[in-house]
């Protein structure tokens, strides 16, 4: 066990956040797959805290159902009234008994641009220095409306936090400012906020007045500097949640390039933190690659395709497609324009091609859906050809049913498969059948009309028309013949 990892981290996430104008709560507002809490859980997460609690207040039940949806082992505590940030972590300090020995980091569940990289060097900072508190802040280009972090010159240490508001000319210059993340020692914090008053404006218990208690006890209140000042910045409104999902995805892009995958156009490109990918991998412009998708060894995807919780196998082609909780084998082809649904199970080299649409569908290797078709609660075997415009016919108005196709089989032009329907191995189809029934292993199936020909119709009931002249033209060019 690492001396850095922390007893506990502690999240707050009661907030309403009435700035962004939404019936959601702020801190469930998701950019590149996770809520804004959610991507500051997953950057505790990798400190291996003893502890993780997150402090939840406005919407207290929908916050608490969201975190553990995603990580069962959060913990919650709630704080029923916002009465300040040093409430709010007395609230997770109560959830973990009160006291707690060992370092305790405080961070904000706004800021998804924090990396666990960043908390971590807090940790280290923290223990290294022997510090009581030691604060995350930044260099940022305009310091303005910012708390800055004021040093003693000779030790390095923080000697006090001056807000903007009340910061000297020599003050407001320094461009070194404060996060609102910190590391404590336990003991001393749970000492410290029992000291914390409330005479103030907005009379609330603010966290920071704790640096000030520790700081007159004698203790050592120090800081580390984060190596990206972006990584602190907190979400208030809309504006600022596209801005760090702009920031967040190339971030995420940038990892996924230094990892062997070509991104044609980062530009136009969108990842999720949740997509993981292997090397030679190739993305084209304008696709989004969302949830648990996995790109293999490879892969080629886009341009214009948008993939959900897909895997797509090594080798295998993606071509102006949405797929959503799909399966694409290795040197498989998609596309263009298909649409792959919940369920579908694409074989090594097989095929969805142009206007396919595919839902809870086991395709066999090899075998091709290739132009205009629907193919639904299917299983198809290997090597298996289905004519265009075929459609599995799996609803009969109250439940869905199933279609069986065997492997070797060259299915007709325009053919509807009305389930529950078994096609055997090695069978053809006639094209524009109607199949209903079972076709035997190496039939030829025939399910349509008898084609009539009623001679001389258009001339009697369209008399005069367009059509009944081109057919009198072409009687009198081929001799009276028709």
């Amino acid at each position: 066990m690492s001396s850095e990892r922390p007893a506990a981290v502690v999240v707050l996430a009661a907030g309403e956040g009435t700035r962004m104008k939404s019936k959601t709560p702020k801190v469930l507002h998701e950019i590149s797959g996770r809520s804004l809490v959610g991507h500051v859980v997953a950057a505790s997460r990798e400190l291996e805290p003893q502890h993780l609690v997150v402090v939840v207040g406005h919407a207290s039940e929908q916050v608490t159902a969201h975190l553990t949806a995603a990580d069962a082992q959060v913990r919650t505590a709630y704080q029923a009234e916002q009465k300040g940030t040093g409430n709010a972590v007395r609230v997770g300090l109560d959830e973990l008994g009160g006291t707690v020995a060992g370092t305790v980091i405080v961070v904000c569940g706004d800021t998804p641009l924090l990396s666990g990289g960043t908390l971590s060097a807090l940790a280290a900072t923290h223990t290294a220095d022997g510090n009581a508190v030691t604060v995350l802040s930044a260099e940022v280009p305009d310091s303005t409306g910012y708390g800055r972090i004021v040093r003693d010159p000779a030790t390095g240490a923080v000697t006090e936090i001056v807000e903007h508001k009340d910061a000297t000319e020599a003050q407001r210059a320094i461009r070194e400012i404060n996060s609102g993340v910190f590391a404590f020692d336990g003991q001393l914090l749970t000492d410290a906020l029992g000291k914390v008053r409330t005479d103030n404006s907005q009379g609330e218990e603010y966290l920071t007045d704790v640096l000030s208690i520790l700081r007159e006890a004698g203790h050592r209140v120090g800081a580390s500097v984060a190596g990206d000042h972006r990584e602190i910045l907190g979400i208030n409104n809309r504006v600022q949640l596209a801005e760090a999902r702009r920031l967040l995805n190339q971030r995420l892009l940038e990892r996924a390039m230094t990892a062997g995958v070509t991104v044609v156009d980062p530009a136009s490109t969108l990842i999720d933190a949740t997509v993981t990918y292997e090397r030679d991998a190739i993305v084209h412009p304008g696709t989004q690659l969302l949830g648990s998708t996995h790109l293999a060894e490879d892969a080629e995807v886009g341009p214009n395709s948008r993939l959900t919780d897909t895997v797509v196998g090594a080798g295998a082609r993606v071509d102006n497609t949405v797929a959503d909780g799909a399966e694409v084998g290795p040197g498989a082809l998609v596309g263009p324009y298909a649409y792959l649904r919940p369920g579908t199970r694409l074989g090594a080299k097989a095929k969805a091609g142009t206007y396919v649409e595919m839902k809870n569908a086991t395709i066999g290797e090899g075998t091709k859906v290739p132009h205009l078709s629907y193919v639904g609660d299917a299983t198809i075997g290997d090597h298996t050809n289905i004519g265009a415009a075929s459609v599995f016919v799996n609803y009969d108005g109250v439940a869905k049913h199933h279609t069986t196709i065997g492997s070797h089989c060259r299915t007709g032009s325009d053919n509807m498969f009305v389930a529950p329907v078994t096609v055997g191995d090695g069978v053809y189809t006639a094209a524009g059948s109607v199949i209903t029934k079972d076709v035997p292993s190496g039939s030829l199936a025939v399910a349509r009309g008898q084609q009539r020909n009623i001679e001389g119709w258009v001339a009697r009931k369209r008399p005069g028309s367009a059509a009944a002249q081109a057919a009198q033209s072409a009687t009198e060019e081929t001799g009276g013949e028709s």
